[in-house]
């Protein structure tokens, strides 16, 4: 009887030697954990942490799971730095509020508007089914400045309402909301407008605009249905009369500090308040000031906006580094290691490595196995662990110099994960370059290069490469169809026979110990390391005979890619990089556009991939839905106002804030990312509703019979406290997102220093601009239609009613 053994050598061993791992300088095996569509990312982190925890029990002595990355840390890290920034910015909005109201009672109503929004916020955000994510926190965070806001109006209103007049708290609140009323309902539906467009929009930046926008929308709705409901409750409960109050006793009592505080305040915006209408008597004086800084204005922010840098979501610390190792095309395993060892020595000593880990035959960017590639994660220490060096940008750059001088036979390039994981494996940019020609491998190979070289010329590009080499030695097998037929060879058993000497088959499993096993047939190393070993092959033919294998296959010494990669039916070649520090991904994608008109030669062309692709794509939409949200408020408001020529007195002050929101990313050196594109979105609806207030009230008195410009005076007097009080809470309610630190901080800081910088601008120049706008617009529309009549005495009212009956 004939063994097993007696023919061949049987032992227990891995599936694969095609790649070896090391954790921390340790043989380990890696496990990686991937989502499902739909899932809940913080659910199966939670429990796979949990598994691990109880498997680690089982472990034998001197064997520990070690989590290498887990995204729910950042995502942790970043959700509570937003939840610390919602907390400080309602502090500081409840600051701002009571300086200017200089009430507690006054200012509690403003902050019962907060919790009333963002609990209400939460139950709609349940049934349009958003998570609780990064996108959504943000939005609550911009909410608090703004849900404050139509309370703000109401209370202010009413106190200057009781200011003006013996009324008590309950009829002055009655008798200002039949003057704010149609104000509020204007500027909650001018707000919500805005971001209907956003609906529209498409792929990734649609599902960020959406979820962000939706958000905000809903807490601004319940705002306004909370200010017509329950601020004005609350006033005629809480507020009381300041005439009432002075003199009760028949004596002045002494004044404390935060009386004699706000009597200066008092004083001193007073006397702003005058200087203010007197500018503004001389800009309606001399109309063509405030027309032409508008619109130097306007010019001055579209060169900026032509020169501002451009990027989609900004790359975010996430404590995590990795890097891509390339070594000759052709190099053994054993080579790779050596060189990877080399690459491990300099990780290891660095400051900033916690953790490392590395993969000897994985090409992480193409997602294939080969033996002269390999790949490295690096777990990095907390941020005041790391050393000097503390940007990640330049810690990656850092670290690809270093490992460029000191080892040589390869080259490593290291990168960060994109904060969006699903396009792509790397940050900075991606896109692949395309041969139309049906050239030769080879050919394709050295276009790259060329290529390569030529964007390494650009000033904007930090580094640039590819994991393709088409200079990997081979053998290629010929197969003598004519012989084989002749000798009665079937070709299909001939490539089975030499599949399972040189490339081994799977044959059959088994169960033992209580584990699946594998049964792998393959030649021994000896019988299969050079090409005379086919002459030790024989294959049966159909008379069951058999033939000696070279007498129909001859090997053939070729050059060759390890893989080949194809995309929309042509040969393509995957290229990654980054853009230098101080640069944007959109300017590297500029660099690249300009590179392959100058050098691509003909039948050569590219297409943007990964996170770069949406980049553009997203790009192309902002615009459209910037312009759309511009037209909806315009003809919302043109219904509200029965006018196409009035609205444009509003519509027309929107460019003063994205002056200041380009001006404050630019001096702060921030790209022109999605965060702030929203922020342009949500400066539509914030700037409109500062016009509004100016407008509306200017409206009524000038339908009540006052003059052109005196009605404009007195609107813009009345509503600069209301109009300051909400755009300072909304500024402050932001400093927490400008000086946030952590996993999100990009974020936090694109956000704050677009909006702030918007809303700035928008207000200190609007105040000027907005009166001006109306008296020219209004005096327009009165050519049209007519000055408009006042309204009748009661008197007079009946008498006209008597004879029309």
């Amino acid at each position: 009887m004939i063994r097993l053994q007696d023919v061949a050598r049987v032992e227990f061993g891995s599936y694969t030697y095609s790649s070896n791992s090391l954790l921390n300088g340790g043989p380990t095996s890696g496990v990686a954990i991937f989502q499902t569509a739909g899932s809940n990312a913080n659910d199966i982190l939670t429990e796979a942490k949990a598994q691990i925890d109880e498997f680690a029990k089982t472990l034998p002595k001197g064997i520990e799971p070690v989590i290498m990355y887990n995204s729910k840390e950042s995502l942790d890290s970043s959700i509570n730095q937003v939840k610390h920034t919602l907390i400080e910015a309602f502090i500081l909005v409840f600051i701002v509020v009571f300086i200017f109201l200089q009430d507690f009672r006054s200012t509690l109503i403003p902050a019962i508007a907060v919790p009333v929004a963002i609990i209400g916020t939460f139950f709609f955000m349940s049934l349009c089914g958003f998570s609780i994510n990064l996108l959504t926190l943000f939005a609550l965070v911009l909410a608090i400045g703004i849900v404050v806001d139509d309370a703000i109006v109401v209370v202010e209103a009413v106190h200057a309402k009781m200011e003006k007049t013996t009324l008590n708290a309950k009829d002055a609140t009655i008798e200002s909301m039949s003057e704010i009323s149609g104000a509020i309902v204007s500027i909650t539906l001018v707000m919500a407008a805005v971001f209907v467009p956003v609906g529209f929009m498409q792929g990734p930046a649609g599902v960020f605009y959406r979820q962000f926008a939706f958000t905000l929308a809903i807490a601004i709705l319940i705002s306004a249905v909370n200010a017509l409901t329950l601020s004005p409750a609350l006033s005629a409960l809480f507020l009381k009369n300041p005439h009432a109050e002075e003199g009760k006793d028949g004596h002045k009592t002494k004044k404390g500090f935060a009386k004699r505080f706000f009597a200066a305040f008092n004083i001193a915006f007073n006397a702003m308040t005058d200087k203010y209408i007197k500018s503004l008597m001389f800009l309606v004086k001399r109309k063509w000031v405030a027309v032409s800084g508008l619109a130097l204005v306007a010019v001055v922010t579209f060169f900026m906006i032509k020169n501002t840098p451009t990027g989609f979501i900004p790359t975010e610390d996430q404590g995590f580094l990795l890097y891509a190792v390339n070594t000759p095309p052709g190099s053994s395993l054993e080579q790779t290691h050596r060189a990877m060892q080399e690459i491990d020595n300099i990780v290891k000593t660095d400051p900033i490595t916690k953790n490392h880990y590395q993969v000897e035959g994985l090409n992480f960017i193409s997602n294939a196995n080969a033996s002269s590639y390999g790949a490295g994660f690096i777990r990095m220490k907390e941020g005041k662990d790391r050393g000097a060096v503390q940007d990640l940008n330049q810690i990656t750059g850092l670290m690809t110099q270093k490992v460029a001088e000191k080892v040589k036979g390869a080259s490593a390039f290291f990168f960060t994960f994109p904060t969006i994981q699903g396009f792509g494996n790397v940050n900075g940019f991606e896109f692949m370059l395309h041969d139309k020609t049906s050239g030769s491998m080879g050919k394709l190979d050295s276009t790259t290069k060329a290529f390569l070289g030529a964007l390494m010329q650009k000033k904007e590009i930090a580094y640039a490469f590819t994991t393709f080499a088409a200079g990997n030695p081979q053998y290629q097998l010929d197969v003598d169809n004519a012989k084989a037929r002749q000798l009665g060879v079937q070709v299909s058993d001939l490539l089975q026979t030499l599949q399972v000497y040189y490339g081994s088959s799977f044959v059959s499993d088994f169960n033992r110990f209580g584990k699946y096993y594998r049964v792998m047939v393959q030649a021994d190393a000896k019988y299969r390391n050079n090409p005379l070993s086919l002459n030790d092959i024989f294959v049966k033919n159909n008379e069951g005979k058999m033939v000696p294998v070279n007498s129909v296959v001859s090997f053939k010494r070729v050059y060759g890619p390890e893989t080949v990669t194809r995309n929309n039916l042509f040969n393509a070649v995957t290229i990654n990089g980054v853009p230098k520090p101080g640069y944007s991904t959109g300017d590297a994608i500029k660099a690249i556009q300009e590179t392959a008109e100058e050098n691509l030669p003909r039948g050569y062309s590219y297409e943007w991939t990964g996170m770069t692709r949406e980049e553009i794509t997203s790009g192309s939409q902002i615009l459209l839905i910037f312009a759309m949200s511009m037209i909806f408020v315009y003809f919302l408001l043109a219904a509200q106002y029965e006018s196409y020529i009035l609205p444009l007195a509003i519509i027309l002050t929107i460019p003063l804030g994205v002056f200041g929101t380009i001006l404050f990313i630019n001096m702060l050196g921030i790209d022109n990312n999605i965060y702030v594109q929203v922020c342009l979105i949500m400066l539509i609806g914030l700037l409109a509703k500062n016009a509004i207030l100016i407008v509306e009230y200017a409206v009524q008195r000038r339908k009540a019979g006052m003059g052109l410009v005196e009605s404009a005076l007195e609107a813009a007097k009345l509503r600069l406290r209301p109009i300051l009080m909400t755009s300072f809470a909304f500024i402050v309610g932001l400093i927490p997102l400008m000086t946030a630190e952590g996993a999100s901080a990009l974020g936090n800081h694109s956000i704050g220093a677009g909006a702030v910088g918007g809303m700035l601008t928008g207000v200190l120049l609007g105040v000027f601009v907005i009166p001006v706008l109306f008296v020219i617009f209004q005096a327009l529309q009165e050519r049209v239609t007519g000055v408009p009549k006042p309204p009748a005495a009661p008197g007079e009212q009946k008498k006209l009613e008597l004879e029309t009956a």
